[in-house]
């Protein structure tokens, strides 16, 4: 399939304020680009490219005093197939575990592992290793949380949602995160575009998404606590082991988000 994606983010600063950026696809994605998800400026500032230690794309930058605005219009081809299944797919021992995936099983700024650790054991520990362990989790973050985007706070944790039961996207990601965390199995934050694609129309505003991967059978597998289906036409953009690794802009400095827009659409074959 085709989808057309993009944004137009805009932000006043007060004063010259340095920016990271998030918003290009992932490295591995760049061979199914049709047109290059290349970040525009208004006014042109110059962006510097870089890869960070996830091996993720970021731009820098400086915002000038006043409105910048960010923004990109691409299309990329995506599988038809959703999100696969591999339901013998087994949970590796952590002594067997790849060196660069064992970060993944520990605690983090929104993944606290400590304060859901004997909850984690008492609900999962009786469940069979694997995909159907890391599906119980899904099931129970996808019950536990209520969606709705007033419950959205930046500095919630896993911990706190669980306990409030309401949230965001992200959130349902860090709880299932750091519950799959907590029975040694590795997982890792996901964000990218993830629009109604043959799904019907949820009606909310498009925004960029989060869902969640986690290694079994030797491979990261994808899962997605807030919809808890498979879908199409995911575009990975960052991973990490939590939002903080993977927020689409950081700014250092005072800087007001005032205008907000993400294009996620399937163009014909």
């Amino acid at each position: 399939m085709r989808i057309r994606a993009g944004y137009e983010i805009s932000y006043d600063s007060p004063a010259p304020t340095p920016m990271l950026l998030m918003l290009n696809v992932r490295p591995e994605l760049r061979g199914h680009l049709e047109s290059p998800d290349t970040i525009f400026t208004d006014p042109p500032v110059p962006v510097r490219l870089y890869t960070d230690l996830f091996g993720n794309t970021c731009a820098r930058l400086v915002a000038p005093a006043g409105r910048l605005t960010l923004s990109s219009d691409f299309v990329i081809r995506s599988d038809e197939a959703p999100d696969p299944v591999v339901a013998d797919a087994v949970q590796h021992p952590v002594e067997d575990l790849p060196d660069e995936v064992i970060q993944f099983l520990l605690g983090s700024r929104y993944c606290e592992t400590a304060p859901l650790n004997d909850l984690a054991w008492k609900l999962f520990a009786d469940t069979p290793p694997g995909w159907a362990r890391v599906q119980a989790i899904v099931d129970y973050a996808h019950q536990r949380i209520t969606f709705g985007y007033e419950h959205a706070r930046p500095t919630k944790t896993a911990h706190e949602a669980h306990e409030e039961g309401c949230g965001v996207c992200r959130d349902y990601a860090h709880l299932a995160i750091t519950l799959c965390r907590c029975m040694n199995i590795p997982a890792r934050y996901c964000t990218g575009y993830l629009g109604d694609l043959r799904v019907p129309p949820s009606g909310a505003p498009m925004d960029f998404s989060a869902w969640f991967q986690v290694w079994l059978g030797g491979a990261w597998r994808t899962f997605d606590a807030r919809h808890n289906k498979p879908r199409v036409g995911r575009i990975l953009q960052a991973v990490g082991r939590d939002a903080t690794d993977v927020a689409i802009t950081t700014h250092f400095g005072p800087s007001a988000l005032v205008g907000f827009k993400v294009i996620t659409e399937e163009l014909p074959a």
